[in-house]
């Protein structure tokens, strides 16, 4: 805000009116001045009213002196103030301003006297050279003074009337504005200064207070090498409590002193002190971290400026150096466990085979947990995590100097042996952690005892590959999990070829598949009653362009571990819907759909396109669900089968009697018909107990309303047998005949007696 009556800042207008109280010794001096000269006019002209003059100005005088003794500079701190301060100050200089205004009219006009001229102008000269350089900090001031000590003058000159004095009293009043610019310029020159002044002083404040709120420290060096500006940050990470005590020490110095407070040693010193130097000489801007006693981390950067001038910065980074060393850990090692990780634990095997002894044999076993999804599925998964923790824990306590151990994911740890002397130092090694791991484990309150599988390879160093040693371990492992689990295995030879093997033969399925070159054949079910028969089963069959008829048991689990079955169960449901849609009714199509197929609601929409871009009618087509999709999303399966069901397809059971809790299905599940699976009719015609289960289950079944299939039929003695005892509604075997191309159900549905000969000697041996 400015002043009303002024175009200054206030500060400035303040300042200004202080100035004028300032010295006030100088208003004395004046005053006895003006009455010794006062005095003298009166001794020579002998005129009282120069006596009067005299008493008057020495009493103005006097008069301005005590009034701006009475007034302290320092107590003008404020607008009003000021104010009321200028106006005090006007009256006194107004005052004594009249009286010496008087003076010089009288001297120079009233009383005319050369002497009393020559005294009454050097009095209002002398004043004059006072007034701009006195009274600057006041306007009024200076034109008051201007007015009544010099203006009487120019009067009393021109009323003289002679031409002469005339143009001299006018010469005054120019000389009476110089006075008042001459003021002004003060004015100017001075608020010009105090302006600059307050911008160089808010800009240094600026600059103090930007250098002070770092978070970085900060020291400049001068041309001599040593501190000229350090910042608060740079004195508290050295250690000391003011700014000052860095100002003219050099760099070697400000170092010891750190090292002296323990922060870092004296070798650290001479190191850092070279670095830094260096960086300075080359102008390159070097970083440098340093860590200090205390476990901080401080970033070094330096860099060479202007007018030999250099600047060193340094920064705690300790929170970045620690996040680093934190992302650095969740990069290498295994969140859960703790163990390095699968692309640290190549780093690890990769650094051990390059040193050392190139002609010692390492080796590297893979062991993975059996059935550990069971232990996910049945307890959960923190349950599953504690237990993958209590192994890691087993297993770290075999780690040493020539023992690596990693947990590659999920159930799956890799130990690398790098000093291996034989085959049976092997065998000893992973004997001793079988044993270790078999010992049970408390895990939140469950008392696991871990099973595993593990493959193993031993190999010369030399051979240099981790990857490839991962790979043979591997194929180990998978050999022990199918030759009984809870075992180990090492690698032979062998093991390549077939896994080879198995590559091309996945490679060579997926192209059949995508090809559609897989061929559909239909299996009879035959009706117990008439031996005639009522529907057919598609199986799905491979001929193989180099190896011929490849077993549905050796593609359907590869497709499987492929992902792709579900293209193969989709072909194979078009297909059958089309060529059971040009057989005579009654005869039907029975289709199996795997658990992958009801992992999605998509399973719905392919049965319902199959039966409509054939024209099958839903009744004649029935769906074959075995347990392990039951039980993968029991949920789930239900409600698509619900939907399939509510098509007018019919839903089967098959292999039933082979999974964990089969009874339960037979009234949760919409069903129409259950399969029985053919291992119960292993012994039915040597054991009566396993003949009287299977006389319950069929009994309970129906029951329930459900139709029996039986699978599995091959001996007249077996039939003999379902056909008086059993008697279920339909039978499937190899008894019946092997399973039949499309065109030959069609062929043997159009003959009166379905398998001639052979159907009428099973109906005799029946009893029929």
């Amino acid at each position: 805000m400015k002043h009303s009556k002024d175009t200054i800042p206030e500060d400035v207008y303040v300042g200004f009116v202080r100035s004028l109280f300032l010295d006030p010794g100088i208003l004395l001096i004046g005053a006895c001045c003006h009455g010794i000269m006062g005095l003298m006019v009166y001794l020579r002209s002998n005129e009282p009213v120069y006596l009067v003059l005299t008493v008057l100005m020495l009493f103005a005088g006097l008069y301005r002196y005590v009034a701006m003794r009475q007034v302290q500079a320092e107590s003008i701190t404020e607008i009003n103030t000021a104010v009321a301060r200028e106006r005090y100050y006007i009256i006194a200089g107004t005052v004594q301003g009249a009286v010496i205004g008087l003076f010089s009219f009288c001297a120079v006009y009233l009383y005319s006297d050369e002497f009393a001229e020559l005294a009454a102008v050097s009095v209002a000269m002398g004043g004059a050279i006072t007034i701009a350089g006195r009274n600057y900090g006041s306007r009024k001031m200076v034109a008051i003074l201007s007015l009544t000590t010099i203006g009487p003058i120019a009067l009393a000159l021109m009323l003289k009337a002679d031409i002469y004095n005339f143009v001299l009293g006018l010469f005054i009043i120019p000389f009476m504005i110089i006075i008042m610019k001459l003021a002004e310029l003060v004015r100017d020159v001075l608020f010009t200064a105090i302006s600059e002044q307050k911008k160089a002083t808010k800009l240094a404040q600026r600059f103090d207070r930007a250098l002070n709120t770092m978070t970085h420290g900060l020291v400049m060096l001068g041309p001599d090498s040593r501190v000229i500006v350090a910042n608060a940050e740079a004195a508290e990470l050295i250690g000391v409590a003011k700014t000052d005590r860095l100002i003219g020490r050099s760099l070697k110095a400000l170092l010891l002193r750190g090292a002296a407070g323990g922060l870092i040693s004296r070798r650290d010193c001479s190191f850092i002190e070279a670095q830094l130097t260096l960086a300075l000489r080359e102008g390159c801007g070097r970083k440098l971290l340093v860590t200090l006693t205390n476990g901080r981390c401080l970033e070094f950067s330096a860099r060479e400026g202007s007018d030999e001038l250099s600047v060193i910065t340094f920064e705690d980074v300790t929170s970045r150096v620690q996040a680093e060393e934190k992302i650095r850990t969740m990069a290498r090692y295994d969140s859960l466990t703790g163990l390095p990780n699968r692309a640290y634990f190549h780093e690890i095997v990769a650094e051990c085979m390059v040193t050392g002894d190139r002609e010692r044999l390492c080796a590297l076993a893979i062991f993975d947990l059996d059935d550990f999804k069971s232990i996910n599925d049945t307890l959960g998964h923190p349950v599953g995590d504690g237990l993958i923790y209590a192994i890691a824990e087993k297993l770290a306590f075999f780690a040493d100097d020539d023992v690596k151990i990693s947990r590659f994911g999920g159930d799956e740890f890799v130990i690398y042996f790098d000093r291996i002397e034989d085959e049976n130092h092997l065998s000893m090694l992973l004997d001793g952690i079988f044993e270790g791991l078999q010992e049970e484990v408390d895990v939140a309150g469950h008392a696991l005892r871990a099973q595993f599988s593990a493959g193993a390879v031993f190999l010369p160093v030399s051979y240099d590959d981790a990857e490839g040693m991962i790979v043979k371990a591997d194929l180990a492992l998978y050999e022990a999990k199918e030759t009984g689990k809870n075992s180990w295995r090492l690698f032979e030879a062998t093991m390549d070829a077939a896994f080879r093997q198995k590559q091309i033969l996945k490679a060579d399925l997926r192209n059949a598949v995508q090809a559609g070159a897989l061929r559909v054949v239909f299996q009879p079910i035959i009706d117990i009653k008439n031996m005639s028969v009522v529907t057919c089963e598609a199986l799905c069959r491979w001929d193989h362009p180099e190896l011929g008829a490849v077993s549905p048991g050796v593609f359907i689990p590869l497709a499987e571990e492929m992902g792709i079955i579900s293209d193969i169960s989709i072909q194979v449901l078009r297909a059958a819907c089309e060529e059971c849609a040009k057989w005579p009714e009654p005869i039907g199509v029975s289709v199996n759909l795997s658990a992958r197929d009801f992992r999605s609601a998509g399973i719905v929409d392919h049965v319902r396109d199959a039966l409509a871009d054939s024209g099958l009618p839903p009744h004649r087509l029935e769906v074959e669900v075995t347990e392990t999709a039951i039980l993968d999303d029991k949920l789930s399966t239900r409600t698509y089968l619900e939907q399939i069901r509510g098509l007018g397809v019919h839903i089967a059971l098959d292999d039933f009697g082979t999974g964990y809790s089969s009874l339960s299905y037979l009234h949760t599940l919409p069903l129409d018909k259950v399969k029985i699976d053919r291992s119960f009719l292993q012994d039915i015609t040597s054991d009566d107990r396993s003949l009287e289960l299977l006389c319950g289950i069929v009994s309970l079944s129906r029951k329930l309303g459900l139709t029996i299939t039986i699978e599995g039929v091959e001996t007249f003695e077996q039939l003999k047998l379902l056909s008086s005892r059993v008697k279920p509604d339909l039978l499937q075997g190899f008894l019946f005949g092997a399973a039949l191309s499309a065109s030959g159900i069609e062929a043997m549905s159009k003959t009166t007696v379905p398998f001639g000969e052979d159907i009428s000697r099973l109906r005799l041996f029946a009893g029929r």
